[in-house]
């Protein structure tokens, strides 16, 4: 993504930022730090603000010993958030938005009888930002003093949904977009017993997105420029 905080904080509404600034990614790879939009209510006031903070790509569920399985925890099913252990809680109290540019998929062909991986980067029609339907958590380092703030880590995971069939044929599987009339519901904390959250989840429309084939700098993270997702 290649946005500055400002652009994120006008796009979202948001009310109070934890970022000052933002460092341009074309190429985010899992443990990361990414974006993250999320709602909460005030305990005294019982007041709505919007936030923008960071978190580690990589669900690291509260009660896990340690971090080593937060690369597996990348994405998480659509069809079952509100069933899994390692996501159920977070559908329930903490769902939020990463805002992306677009992201990457890797299209299967045989070419030259050969099966080759074709990378191809997805993006709204208008190049806008997308909103990515994600749940995060916070994680207590047992290895820190419970009263030093530094032991938290937050961290997320990107709901995916199955892909609608103008993308089918790219990958079967989409990041779960929430378009913008729905963000308020989808971040709402007072939306918590899982038949609504299931609800809304299911309520969630196909994107529509423009695939833009790119060339095969994406297929290393040590690439990461401007360059990875222009049309070859």
């Amino acid at each position: 993504m290649a946005r500055d905080v400002g652009d994120l904080v006008a796009e979202f509404d948001v009310d109070e930022s934890y970022i000052e600034e933002i460092e341009s990614s074309y190429n985010v790879a899992p443990t990361d730090p990414v974006p993250l939009v999320l709602d909460r209510k005030d305990r005294e006031t019982g007041e709505l603000s919007r936030k923008l903070v960071t978190a580690r790509w990589g669900l690291v569920p509260s009660w896990s010993k340690d971090t080593r399985g937060a690369a597996r925890l990348i994405n998480a099913r659509r069809e079952t958030i509100t069933e899994k252990p390692s996501f159920r809680k977070a559908a329930a109290q903490r769902r939020a938005l990463v805002p992306a540019d677009g992201y990457y998929e890797w299209q299967q062909e045989q070419l030259g009888g050969k099966l080759q991986k074709i990378p191809t980067y997805l993006h709204s029609p208008g190049e806008g930002l997308l909103a990515f339907a994600a749940l995060f958590e916070n994680w207590p380092d047992p290895s820190m003093p419970p009263d030093d703030p530094a032991r938290w880590l937050r961290t997320c995971t990107i709901i995916t949904a199955p892909a609608a069939d103008s993308i089918g044929h790219i990958h079967d599987r989409t990041p779960l977009i929430v378009p913008r009339d729905m963000w308020a519901d989808w971040l709402d904390p007072e939306t918590t017993s899982e038949a609504d959250v299931r609800s809304l989840v299911d309520s969630m429309p196909e994107p529509h997105l423009v695939p833009r084939v790119v060339g095969s700098l994406v297929n290393s993270v040590k690439n990461n420029g401007p360059e990875l997702i222009e049309a070859v």
